[in-house]
Parts: structure tokens; sequence; C-alpha cells
């Protein structure tokens, strides 16, 4: 694999850069040392990433998913009222 001083691949940036898009892969080095490999990001035919549904069959949603919790919100709920109520009644005794 071509190796390119980082000096050099600033100057010539565009043209590496389209380089890499036609498959000419190569490395970005500093004082010898390698820093990157540049390479074709590898898109979808269309030319677009697809992201929707990349994750398809892995798991499941529950058919209840939209109740889950409803007990343990329900239950939060009156201990967040009694919390309150303790407070206000508290608030007007030293008042």
């Amino acid at each position: 694999m071509r190796i390119i001083d980082i000096r050099e691949a600033k100057r010539r940036l565009s043209k590496l850069v389209d380089e890499a898009a036609r498959g000419e892969s190569f490395v970005i080095a500093k004082d010898g040392e390698p820093l990157v490999e540049v390479s074709a990001f590898a898109a979808t035919p269309s030319g677009r990433v697809e992201r929707l549904g990349f994750m398809a069959g892995h798991f499941q949603t529950p058919d209840d998913f939209d109740r889950m919790g409803a007990g343990d919100r329900a239950a939060l709920r009156l201990a967040l009222a009694k919390l309150s109520a303790s407070r206000r009644r508290k608030s007007r005794c030293h008042a």
C-alpha cells in the first residue's frame, strides 16, 4: 500500500480523495510513522448508506411494549403524590 507523507497529503488532498474513491487506498504517515489508512467508504449500490432496518431480525419487540412497567409507573405516581401531600402538610405546620 502506498504511503503518503502528511505534508504531501495536505497539498494533494482533493486528488488523493478522488483516488481513494476509485479504490486506490493509501496510508498517511507523519515523520515516517503511519497515522491513518484512507480507503473508499463502502456504500450501497445506490450511493446511499442504508440505516433503517439494519438490526431487523436481531431482536423482537414484545407485544405489550407500550404497557410495560404500567404497574411500576402507577406505584411511582402514587408514592410521589403521597410525598407531595406530606410536604404540603409539613409546610402548613411550620408556617
